[in-house]
């Protein structure tokens, strides 16, 4: 029944697409004799029940050999059908063709008896109905993008289960073959600069050097809790313990004296939908594309937590929104995250006007969810929301509302307070000393204004800090330039785990001087080492910004936008 419920709603978008073609056909009756306009429909019709009845048919043998709905990957094949149909029999494929050939003529029958019905009510348009099919065209759009909300419809809006035939069962396969067609319509790489082996071999090169660490013992235990607050929009610019403004995060500041501080870290995107798979699968974000957003790519990429799981692990995920959001509740699912919390745990006065529930409800919550017995170890991931646009925060705007960054520089402040609360309670638990508690932010801000291009790396500085009494009280700060898709590589060697799956990340704990950190944003990149920084604009072809030895740098971060990129495309 739940199944149904949530899928109606994928099916229902897809009916309003279906309609746009005979909606205008009709208005266009009021130009156009009435028996051409019966005759393109009528045409139309036929196409679509034979269409969809085929791709129904395909979509139940794909997912019997392959355990997907129908997508893009079809076309991959339709220069070789052979490999599409090798793993169904003779018999399967006759049984099928017959069934496909019976429901097309069963339905085509059903709209020739209903047509005729349809065709005595249709008459000659007139001028003045212009204005009424122009307001119709609003009942039409709001299926299309699932309702009202700031989200248009997504396959995530259909996930409900931890059973994944649940979800697959819930979409609808037409809809899911023309999302992921809308995804895939670019195949070519448009940001190839070398040969495919000359750029991984600029790439390997020097990210080879830094796989290892050159610390003995970062961690007291081998296999600790871990507890990873995921901080939404966080910049450097406003740390104080970073350099930045020092008044906005006197929590985080404090605590950056009790741990790990990385000096020098780096997000790889600009958006929570960039940051995710680059912190829990090490995946560099495309300048115009969002991994995420294409479940079909996103399922095969690494995961944090089923790795850790692999381990003994426990993982869970909260965040007090609609995990919908990006996709995000279809990407975690396939992450093998086994227990969420989300925003339909929190009652609606306890939601911010757009994103979620306040973050000092939503920590409380996770608080009190880790004071209950724990089954250890676990790894728990908490993404707070408070901080994102438009700002909305519980109390005092400490820095006032009267501009975008003292709103900014606000919704910290809240945030900071709710954190500083939440690392007090947890000392206070016994888990504690064996608990690796690391904070890091999703992505950077342009919030507050900085000097220079926007798009300068201090736009993408990031706090992340390591506390906890699992972790070696005498390492205090790390110097070394790094970024989110690092992470995951380092906490899966430190609890040694298998990280053969993340071929972008390098170790946060190797202290070379060649340690760098690339980001992208939309048509450029920025990369940066202890020596220069170089940043590229894709639509100039041609380098936007460059200081110290930056030569290296040029070549290095094509070559990984490159190799990302194709790698990318080559996802299914």
């Amino acid at each position: 029944m739940k199944t149904f419920l949530y899928g109606v709603q994928l099916d229902a978008s897809f009916t309003a697409y279906l309609s746009i073609l005979p909606f205008f056909l009709i208005i266009s009756s009021i130009f156009i004799k009435k028996k051409r306009v019966l005759q393109a429909i009528k045409f139309y019709t036929y196409f679509a029940i034979i269409s969809i009845s085929l791709l129904l048919f395909i979509d139940t043998g794909l997912y019997a050999a392959w355990g997907i709905r129908l997508d893009a990957s079809l076309l991959d094949y339709l220069n070789t059908p052979e490999l599409m149909v090798s793993s169904a029999s003779k018999s399967q494929l006759l049984v099928g063709g017959f069934l496909w050939f019976l429901m097309s003529i069963l339905f085509c029958y059903m709209y020739k008896k209903l047509n005729i019905t349809f065709k005595k009510n249709v008459a000659k348009g007139q001028l003045y109905e212009i204005i009424v099919f122009i307001f119709l065209i609003g009942l039409i759009i709001i299926p299309i993008r699932g309702g009202l909300q700031t989200i248009p419809i997504n396959q995530s809006n259909v996930y409900f289960s931890k059973n994944m035939f649940a979800n697959h069962a819930s979409l609808n396969h037409v809809w899911n073959f023309g999302h992921t067609i809308s995804q895939k319509a670019n195949t070519s790489n448009p940001y190839k600069a070398f040969t495919d082996k000359d750029a991984e071999n600029f790439i390997y090169k020097t990210k080879n050097e830094l796989l290892e660490s050159n610390y003995d013992s970062i961690l007291t235990t081998q296999k600790p809790n871990v507890i990873l607050i995921i901080w939404e929009s966080l910049s450097a610019k406003v740390v104080g313990s970073l350099g930045g403004e020092k008044e906005v995060t006197p929590n985080l500041n404090r605590l950056s004296e009790e741990g790990i501080l990385f000096t020098n870290f780096y997000a790889n995107g600009d958006r929570t939908d960039k940051g995710i798979p680059a912190i829990l699968s090490g995946y560099y974000p495309q300048p115009t594309r969002k991994i995420i957003k294409v479940p079909s790519k996103a399922r095969s990429l690494p995961m944090l937590p089923k790795e850790i799981n692999k381990l003994g692990y426990t993982s869970s995920f909260y965040y007090g929104g609609d995990l919908n959001f990006g996709n995000m509740n279809t990407y975690l699912l396939n992450a093998g995250i086994t227990n969420f919390v989300d925003g339909s745990y929190f009652d609606s006065k306890d939601w911010n006007s757009k994103w979620g529930a306040h973050d000092d409800v939503f920590m409380k919550k996770f608080a009190e969810d880790l004071t209950k017995k724990q089954r250890e170890p676990f790894f728990k991931i908490a993404l707070t929301l408070s901080s994102h646009e438009p700002f909305e925060i519980k109390g005092k705007y400490m820095f006032g509302k009267n501009n975008a960054d003292n709103l900014y520089r606000s919704s910290h402040y809240y945030t900071d307070k709710v954190i500083g609360d939440f690392i007090a309670f947890a000392k206070k638990q016994t888990w504690y000393k064996n608990t690796l508690i690391v904070i890091m932010a999703d992505h950077g801000h342009s919030s507050p204004k900085h000097e220079g291009l926007y798009f300068a790396p201090i736009k993408f500085q990031i706090p992340m800090v390591w506390l906890g009494g699992a972790v070696n009280k005498k390492i205090k700060k790390i110097n070394e330039i790094s970024s989110q898709v690092d992470f995951s590589y380092t906490l899966l060697d430190l609890l040694h785990g298998d990280t053969s799956k993340f071929i972008f990340g390098k170790n946060l704990f190797n202290n070379s001087e060649k340690q760098y950190a690339y980001y992208s944003y939309n048509k450029g990149f920025g990369l940066l080492n202890k020596n220069g920084v170089y940043i590229y604009d894709y639509i100039k072809n041609e380098a936007i910004y460059n200081e110290g030895v930056f030569k290296k740098l040029d070549t290095l971060g094509k070559a990984i936008t490159q190799n990302a990129y194709k790698d990318y495309l080559n996802r299914k």
